[in-house]
């Protein structure tokens, strides 16, 4: 049997050094196992619903271009959403953003959370406690409009947080200086929607930005190009105001 491969990978962590910077993408991938069937149609994993668009490309960039580790996930949301807390029923979904997943429907949960989320939260914990990051950068993307709602949202990026917003005050001001239009705990808010910096960020009193760009900037080299660019600009500038 082929051994399952990690619901994550490490890129850049062999030359980290204590005190730098740390890039999360808990939706960078849009992977089913093999043995898994979700019951839909299978354009619908290049879709928001199953991956964060743009935002692998983005974290490759930082972590080879600009000398920012990134721990990123192999599995898709839809498979196991790795950013919820193991107690919350969209961890393995059944519906997202309007679309039945019924391969979901009666999963199970546990197996799912011991093969995919307590492996990729346990590693990110480990390279966390190793490597002391200044400032943890939560990586996300946006569609600019839900299948559910008529209403088209405007910010180009956001920044979300729960309690600890030292970070994002920087980041948004830094943005904002950018000509950017800039959500603050908008579309979503991080008090709802926070679960991993909640647990590996603000639970250590680690500095972080969760940081969701709207997918049309993002969906092409060229934009993941532009913005891991900005990402290492505008989050060394925050790192060193935290």
């Amino acid at each position: 049997m082929t051994p399952d491969p990690l619901p994550y990978r490490q890129i850049g962590t062999e030359d980290f050094r204590p005190g730098g910077l740390l890039c999360v993408v808990d939706h960078a991938s849009n992977r089913v196992p093999e043995d898994i069937e979700l019951g839909i149609e299978p354009h619908l994993l290049d879709e928001h619903i199953a991956v964060d668009i743009g935002v692998e490309g983005i974290a490759e960039r930082l972590a080879r271009r600009h000398g920012i580790p990134a721990h990123i996930a192999t599995v898709s949301r839809l498979v196991c959403d790795l950013h919820r807390r193991e107690d919350e029923p969209a961890v393995v979904p059944a519906e997202s953003d309007g679309t039945l997943i019924p391969g979901n429907i009666g999963a199970n949960v546990e197996a799912r959370l011991e093969r995919f989320h307590r492996p990729y939260h346990a590693a990110l914990g480990e390279l966390i406690a190793a490597a002391q990051p200044r400032l943890i950068l939560s990586l996300h993307s946006f569609t600019p409009q839900l299948a559910t709602s008529a209403e088209k949202r405007p910010w180009e990026v956001a920044l979300l947080y729960n309690q600890d917003d030292r970070a994002a005050r920087h980041a948004i001001r830094l943005f904002g200086e950018q000509g950017l239009t800039v959500g603050d705990n908008e579309p979503y808010s991080g008090t709802q929607l926070n679960a991993t910096m909640d647990r590996h960020a603000e639970a250590q009193g680690i500095p972080y930005c969760l940081v969701e760009i709207r997918q049309d900037q993002v969906a092409n080299e060229a934009g993941q190009a532009r913005w891991a660019m900005m990402l290492a600009d505008v989050m060394g500038r925050v790192a060193l105001e935290v």
